[in-house]
């Protein structure tokens, strides 16, 4: 299963993080853009080849510390297509590194959208008679409140394809609990009851460290909902956004893994202790402005802005190991 293979990667680098390459175009050093828009122009394609070289820079200084990198879509779809396109070079490029990828992308529809969605992201496309491959990820953030109809397909192309998928159930912005927190009639939470659909989705595709292929997404910045979940959900591998720059730090996370240091993602170290269990299995845990952006915080020169974000990736490491203990499975 595609998060055995993360797991591992987890276990052996001794760190359960990933970067997020969420590139807005003011995170991307002066020197980069005027090299690019000398060549392409200030243009679409000027902003989306300097968004790439970033990427890039920011690959090369953190694969061999970190098992993987999450890209979030919308950064690079606006930019057009030509950002998009980055977004498929950072992912090809990624993954020739050795590294596991989650496309950030939370999308949802039903019936044969859905298995367009599932194709696009995670799976291959049929051109005249040929399967090819179009992103090629190895995980997608999904929206599952379409229900069944709505995960089916990307269950399917989990099965056969050795992929894997998060779903939204407790998200780390405030506004979150409008409608994850409301109460149904049996008394639990609709983020509850999302997660016990997890657990229930992801019964076929059970892999050889429990967790399924079937993750899903909770946030750093809700501590005691990361623990309740990590006890509810213990087949589920968590991915927990909210660490640093949403608010969460590496204590908070430690629920998020199971005994044996595996299955989440998200926060600083005391925020996200609740993702782990005793043996710091469960969870992976997202940075993004964290990490791209650390030259900045590091009293760095922007040329030292790769060189930055391997000490921040390494602090982020040190600061949840700490937490958490060495990881075992």
């Amino acid at each position: 299963m595609a998060f055995d293979r993360l797991i591992d990667k987890i276990a052996e680098m001794q760190n359960p993080t990933v970067a997020g390459l969420d590139p807005k175009l003011d995170y991307v050093p002066e020197f980069i853009k005027e090299e690019c828009f000398a060549k392409y122009g200030k243009t679409l394609e000027g902003a989306a080849a300097a968004l790439f070289e970033f990427n890039k820079a920011l690959i090369d200084a953190l694969y061999e510390v970190v098992p993987a990198i999450k890209p979030q879509a919308a950064y690079y779809e606006m930019y057009g297509w030509q950002g998009v396109k980055a977004l498929a070079d950072t992912i090809a490029y990624a993954k020739s590194k050795g590294m596991f990828v989650i496309t950030d992308g939370k999308r949802n529809d039903i019936g044969t959208t859905m298995e367009a969605y599932a194709a696009a992201h995670l799976g291959s496309t049929t051109v005249a008679g040929e399967e090819v491959e179009a992103f090629g990820a190895d995980a997608l953030t999904v929206n599952g409140y379409l229900g069944t109809d709505g995960i089916k397909p990307l269950v399917n192309i989990c099965k056969t394809g050795d992929k894997g998928i998060f779903v939204l159930v407790k998200t780390s912005n405030p506004s979150s609990g409008e409608l994850q927190d409301k109460k149904l009639d049996d008394g639990t939470t609709v983020y509850e009851q999302m997660g016990k659909m997890c657990e229930e989705w992801g019964t076929e595709l059970e892999g050889k460290y429990g967790y399924s292929g079937v993750g899903a997404v909770v946030g750093a910045t809700y501590p005691e909902q990361l623990a309740e979940m990590r006890a509810k959900c213990p087949h589920t591998f968590f991915l927990v956004p909210g660490y640093g720059a949403q608010g969460g730090k590496g204590a908070d996370l430690v629920n998020y893994f199971n005994e044996d240091g595996l299955g989440a993602q998200g926060g600083g170290a005391n925020d996200v202790k609740n993702a782990f269990d005793e043996n710091g299995l469960g969870a992976i845990i997202n940075s993004s402005r964290g990490i791209m952006c650390a030259w900045k915080k590091q009293g760095l020169t922007e040329n030292d802005f790769a060189k930055a974000a391997y000490n921040e990736a390494v602090r982020m490491r040190d600061e949840i190991i700490g937490c958490i203990g060495k990881i075992k499975k």
